[in-house]
């Protein structure tokens, strides 16, 4: 029956049908030939009447509007059809393998320039075996200041790689939707409980590493910068590993105290 009808002449010839389909428990052919019509999904009405035949309008029903379970202002992901969702723009934001974006263009100046500003010589700290590095935190907050909070992001590439005392994952650093350098990350643990925090240093490692790519505290990587630096604002000093009793020789800036657990002999 086609959808498009509007007025429908039910006569008597339909009758044999309606019955085999719905049975003689109906009063009428007319009734019979509504009833059949709602269960079509269909509504009639009737608009004539003569001795042999009714004349009824056929339209569709309204279907019943179910509510939705959405929260307002919560916009559900769209489901995509059968062939959608396989394009390139698709495939090139999975990070765990794409190079989307990789020395597609520089970024503008301001960017530039906080990513390449002098690192401030109070930021740098020392370790007791001499090695000089930048805290995490300071990578972040240039990260933050260049590209702002939500701006980048260090995505995992492939899964994590766990020894005997080592465990490493490779990262890549991602800023405004482009990829921009990739590092593996390492970090030593020595009892399987603390695997979890190992793991999270990984990350730390890698972050830093990337952020060679961009600029970002490159001095630290300059062997005449290092010696420089170590030259006019550390020292070594002997001291006393108080747990052990042990001496032993260690480095720290001129301007911090010597704390727990050494103590200066």
């Amino acid at each position: 029956m086609a959808a498009l009808v509007r007025n429908l002449r039910v006569r008597n010839s339909l009758a044999p049908l309606l019955r085999s389909v719905l049975g003689d428990g109906l009063p009428s052919t007319v009734t019979r030939s509504t009833y059949a019509l709602h269960r079509l999904g269909y509504a009639t009405t009737a608009v004539g009447n003569t001795e042999d035949k009714q004349e009824i309008e056929l339209y569709p029903q309204k279907q019943p509007q179910t509510q939705s379970l959405v929260p307002p202002g919560f916009n559900t992901p769209a489901i995509p059809a059968e062939g959608e969702g396989n394009d390139v723009s698709d495939a090139s934001k999975d990070w765990s393998k794409s190079f989307y974006g990789l020395s597609d263009e520089a970024f503008p100046k301001e960017t530039r320039d906080i990513l390449l500003a002098p690192l401030d010589h109070m930021d740098i700290e020392c370790k007791p075996d001499g090695m000089i590095y930048l805290p995490e935190i300071k990578y972040r907050r240039v990260l933050n200041k260049a590209f702002g909070p939500g701006g980048w992001g260090l995505a995992p590439r492939g899964e994590t790689s766990v020894g005997p005392r080592t465990i490493s994952r490779e990262y890549a650093l991602v800023c405004l939707g482009r990829l921009v350098s990739l590092a593996r990350g390492e970090s030593e643990y020595f009892d399987p409980s603390g695997l979890a925090t190992a793991a999270e240093s990984t990350k730390s490692n890698a972050l830093m590493r990337c952020c060679k790519d961009l600029g970002i505290a490159s001095e630290l990587w300059d062997p005449r910068f290092i010696r420089e630096f170590k030259k006019n604002y550390c020292e070594e000093v002997f001291v006393e590993y108080i747990p052990h009793k042990k001496k032993k020789k260690i480095w720290k800036r001129r301007d911090n105290p010597i704390e727990y657990p050494y103590a200066r002999v």
